[in-house]
């Protein structure tokens, strides 16, 4: 798999999943709407060419009002999506997404795979936001977490599965890194020993 990168932006091409389509068709709807959102955890392993399955797309959105949430709401439903752990707009904007828990949203009639919706709680889910990295898939634009930040937050998951996504994306991007940037995120989540057993041990 070869990747171009320019002007901030990854671009490369592959054969599409049925994964993959769906979360184009997902994230069309949140930029139809304007709303400003970001890519997290296993899918961006994924993305990159991990092979491996996933029951789930964790997705940060930027905190909205009420009328913009219900607008996306109704879109998603008309779309063929459906949210899984409440019926209830206001329930889920107010119960959910304002008490900082995730929403679950999947194809009306599956439960997997699903996206689960965030509002950013913490300053590293916030610099996701507003640290994003488009990604050209097959002329499709995503937006993910930055690379650097990805490895670091998987590493400090400390599951195998995680330990794996996290190796992955180093090996896949090891020569276009900002190195100083990864080893302050790693020192930032006082990951060093995970990624001196993870990432460095055959460097």
């Amino acid at each position: 798999m070869e990747f171009e990168f320019s002007g901030g932006k990854i671009r490369f091409e592959r054969n599409l999943s049925g994964l993959d389509r769906l979360v184009l068709r997902f994230v069309k709807i949140l930029d139809r709407l304007e709303i400003d959102y970001v890519i997290i955890s296993g899918y961006i392993a994924i993305l990159f060419g991990r092979s491996r399955n996933t029951e789930d797309v964790d997705l940060f959105v930027e905190e909205m009002p009420f009328g913009k949430f219900k607008s996306f709401w109704e879109e998603l439903e008309k779309q063929g999506f459906e949210c899984i752990n409440e019926s209830s707009p206001e329930r889920a904007f107010n119960g959910y997404l304002k008490e900082k828990l995730a929403l679950r949203f999947a194809e009306k009639g599956e439960m997997q795979p699903n996206f689960e919706l965030k509002f950013p709680k913490s300053r590293y889910n916030r610099y996701s936001l507003n640290n994003k990295v488009e990604v050209m898939l097959n002329g499709e634009r995503l937006m993910t977490s930055e690379i650097e930040l990805q490895i670091a937050f998987k590493l400090s998951l400390g599951s195998d599965k995680d330990f794996e996504d996290a190796k992955h994306l180093y090996m896949v991007f090891k020569e276009y890194l900002d190195t100083n940037l990864l080893r302050k995120q790693i020192s930032e989540l006082m990951v060093e020993k995970q990624a001196e057993k993870v990432l460095w041990e055959k460097d």
